[in-house]
């Protein structure tokens, strides 16, 4: 049977009315699952969390990628100059990972140096305090009372940040933590000894906050 008309015209008809129906069709919507919990294991679902979650260090990550990558033993000729440039790049990581180990070890330092500095700001600051301490109870003014434990618990609380006092007799003068401030001879004495402390000193570990101001006996 003759077809009249043309075959493309009649093609190009019906991929229209295809094109039409389809326009014509209302849209389905899309639905986004946001639940918090999984409906299916009853878990809480975090997804940063889940994003972030095997990060990790991202120089050791990048070295982990660069050493898992195999190059064929066929291509490894012809890829010479992808893997001289592979082994560069993983030479480039080593040096920034050692390069972030020092700086993350330097920060750790000079944080741990920050505090105890400030330490040793506030017990500087309490020096003073303790000297009027110390002077109230040599004239008896601490025997008993509640100022008496109040002085006790303040000197027990600097303790614990490190404070010792400087405040030994019949021991051999050091001029790193005493101060001399009179020297007169001494009986029975082959070196030069603390025979009274003036006034107490104060160290905080190897550093001397204050030294103790003494009289010295020196060997006649």
């Amino acid at each position: 049977m003759p077809h009249h008309g043309n075959e493309e015209e009649h093609g190009s008809s019906e991929s229209r009315r295809d094109a039409e129906q389809r326009e014509n069709e209302p849209q389905k919507p899309i639905i986004h699952d946001n639940r918090k919990v999984d409906p299916k294991t009853g878990q809480a679902r975090h997804p940063d969390q889940e994003q972030h979650a095997d990060s990790g260090d991202a120089l050791s990550q990048a070295e982990d990628i660069l050493n898992s990558v195999e190059v064929p033993a066929a291509d490894s000729v012809a890829q010479g100059a992808g893997g001289a440039e592979a082994e560069e790049l993983r030479n480039d990581l080593r040096r920034l990972q050692a390069e972030y180990v020092n700086y993350r070890k330097r920060v750790e330092r000079d944080r741990a140096v920050a505090g105890e500095m400030a330490v040793i700001g506030v017990l500087n600051s309490l020096l003073p305090v303790l000297d009027d301490v110390d002077a109230a109870r040599q004239h008896g003014d601490l025997t008993d009372g509640p100022f008496a434990a109040i002085a006790a618990k303040l000197e027990n609380a600097l303790k614990t940040y490190g404070l010792v006092r400087i405040d030994e007799t019949g021991v051999e003068f050091d001029p790193t933590i005493h101060e001399a401030l009179i020297q007169q001879p001494g009986t029975d004495v082959e070196i030069d000894t603390v025979s009274q402390v003036l006034r107490s000193g104060y160290k905080s570990g190897d550093r001397v906050l204050r030294a103790a101001q003494v009289i010295v006996a020196v060997p006649a």
